[in-house]
């Protein structure tokens, strides 16, 4: 599967979240950081849902840039 993450910029750190796995988020003082926080979270946070019997979401969000 391929999961759309979603990498934001703070004051003081940076931030990182899946959209289509609601809870799977990352924090950290880098975007190197959180990307490689972010990458070891999601199959953790997918082992999570499926200890407890949950459904794995399938990904649906897409990504895409516009040029202004």
């Amino acid at each position: 599967m391929r999961y759309a993450i979603v990498i934001e910029k703070g004051r003081t750190s940076y931030g990182a979240y899946v959209p289509d796995l609601p809870g799977c988020v990352a924090v950290a003082k880098t975007a190197a950081k959180v990307r490689k926080l972010i990458a070891e979270a999601v199959p953790i946070h997918l082992e999570g849902l499926r200890e407890d019997g949950l459904p794995i979401p399938e990904p649906e969000t897409e990504c895409e840039y516009l040029e202004v």
